[in-house]
């Protein structure tokens, strides 16, 4: 069985990564900011959330013991956090300032690896901070990277399509053309190196691989090393379950399972071992970005551009050795507040105006609000009415207090605000920002940003494009009034 556990609704972007330390999970999105919570009761801690990105963040990893959290941006940085206080203690950005678009920690937590948009990867020592090395490993973007068990090895993938192999020293050991039509979209291997013995060809070492794409595939893949030989990668498993692109995936602590997010809105747990599918789950509303597994405990933890994070439980875990027990492929619906724990109507699924007056009488509770849940009740408010609502018809449902019929109004507003944002036309939101655009221009590669932002990445010395990465030949923005008066009729007609 797999069960829902809760709901984390915090974001207000699409979700970028998720990552489980030993007893935290970490997620960052598209709105710059990260959020970290307790895994006891996947509460938010008190310094959450942690800002210190211009831009998206598109990734976040903890080190091995849990002690520190990484994170990469839009922005060319990464940002090394305390997981206890949040406090940010190292600032390393890509000697370029190209966009970041994955980074990972070695297991011993000694290197650090970024991909960047302009097909250079960057090594750090870790426990110095120093640029080991920074160099070109594709023509294309770098969007996934993960490091071997024994730290010695990793793999980058990129948008046109090829997985390659590097020592440390960045230095080339297998290339696989075209693992993926069309480009990868993330890597992921098993935490453990498997050592074996084999007569007349001396010791052998290997450990699993899973790759995803805009192929719609999530493939598993044995790579290899004997005594003496290069490198070998040998394809295991092509699993086809999703119906559009894969865009995450993610082993098990013991690489028994694997898990897959994608565009069609599903998340697919298989045994690796045997390329089975176990569980489709199917609660998400939009592309699922971001699958992560606990090293601890049996929790499943998936992201979304619905804005959403949902933790799930699966089979019957056992919490001292994270060991998961499979059974029948099942698909479970409901949906638990992490707050409360209790039943969540849907309603965030839904325009307020759809809302049933249950519907508003919980999201009083979810605001803090429950003060007001007796007037409402009394007064029959649903959606429509609570969209409606005032000064004056505010005071006329008996809320006496003027500060909190105040607090009610702006929650209202936000309320709408939100729900406007998440439905706009992606062609609406800035590339860099994600947030709904006021003053469009377009500039020199042909797309529209948001005039201060695109500004302000000009400023930054950035005379490259924000979406291809290529040279801008002019820094000449020109208005794109078509573009704004479209804007102008959806934020109308909402």
């Amino acid at each position: 069985m797999v069960s829902l556990i809760c709901t984390l609704r915090h974001h207000t972007d699409e979700l970028s990564c998720c990552a489980f330390s030993p007893s935290l999970l970490a997620t960052c999105s598209a709105d710059k900011t990260l959020r970290v919570y307790n895994t006891a009761d996947f509460s938010e801690l008190p310094f959450s959330p942690l800002s210190g990105h211009g831009y998206g963040v598109h990734c976040c990893c903890f080190s091995s013991c849990g002690s520190h959290l990484l994170s990469c941006s839009t922005d060319g940085s990464i940002i090394v956090w305390r997981s206890d206080t949040g406090e940010a203690t190292a600032l390393l950005e890509h000697p370029a300032r190209s966009p970041l678009r994955v980074c990972a920690l070695a297991h011993d937590s000694s290197l650090l690896l970024a991909g960047a948009c302009d097909g250079t990867v960057a090594l750090w020592d870790f426990s110095c901070k120093t640029l080991r090395r920074c160099s070109a490993v594709s023509e294309a973007s770098v969007v996934a990277c993960c490091f071997s068990p024994c730290g010695q090895y990793f793999l980058t993938g990129c948008t046109h399509g090829d997985l390659k192999l590097w020592d440390v020293d960045i230095s080339l050991l297998h290339a696989e053309k075209d693992a993926h039509d069309l480009g990868v979209t993330c890597c992921s291997s098993t935490p453990q190196l498997k050592v074996g013995e084999f007569r007349h060809h001396g010791c052998c070492v290997e450990f699993r691989l899973a790759s995803c794409g805009q192929d719609s595939q999530l493939k598993i893949w044995i790579v290899s090393q004997r005594e003496g030989a290069a490198c070998i990668m040998k394809l295991l498993h092509t699993l086809t379950t999703h119906s559009a692109p894969v865009l995450s995936c993610a082993f098990s602590s013991d690489g028994d399972l694997v898990v897959s997010g994608s565009v069609d809105k599903s998340v697919a747990i298989y045994d690796a071992n045997l390329g089975i599918l176990l569980y489709t789950l199917k609660q998400h509303n939009r592309y699922v970005t971001a699958v992560a597994l606990s090293p601890t405990m049996p929790w499943i933890a998936t992201g979304s551009m619905d804005r959403t994070v949902n933790v799930w439980k699966i089979g019957d875990g056992d919490s001292r050795t994270g060991k998961y027990l499979t059974g029948n492929s099942s698909s479970q619906e409901p949906s638990l507040s992490a707050h409360s724990g209790r039943k969540l109507p849907g309603h965030s699924r839904l325009p307020v105006a759809d809302w049933s007056e249950e519907d508003v009488q919980s999201w009083l509770c979810e605001e803090g609000l429950e003060e007001l849940v007796c007037n409402f009740k009394a007064n029959n408010i649903d959606g429509l009415e609570l969209s409606q609502l005032n000064k004056e018809t505010a005071a006329e449902l008996g809320i006496e207090s003027v500060g909190l019929r105040g607090r009610l109004l702006r929650k209202i507003e936000a309320l709408k605000s939100e729900q406007s944002g998440s439905e706009a036309p992606d062609e609406f939101l800035c590339p860099i920002t994600r947030e709904l655009m006021k003053d469009p221009v377009i500039a020199a590669d042909g797309y529209s940003y948001e005039r201060e932002s695109i500004e302000s990445w000009i400023r930054g010395k950035n005379k490259t494009s924000p979406m291809t990465n290529l040279p801008l030949q002019t820094t000449l923005l020109t208005p794109n009034r078509s573009l704004k008066m479209a804007i102008t009729r959806w934020k109308s007609s909402q």
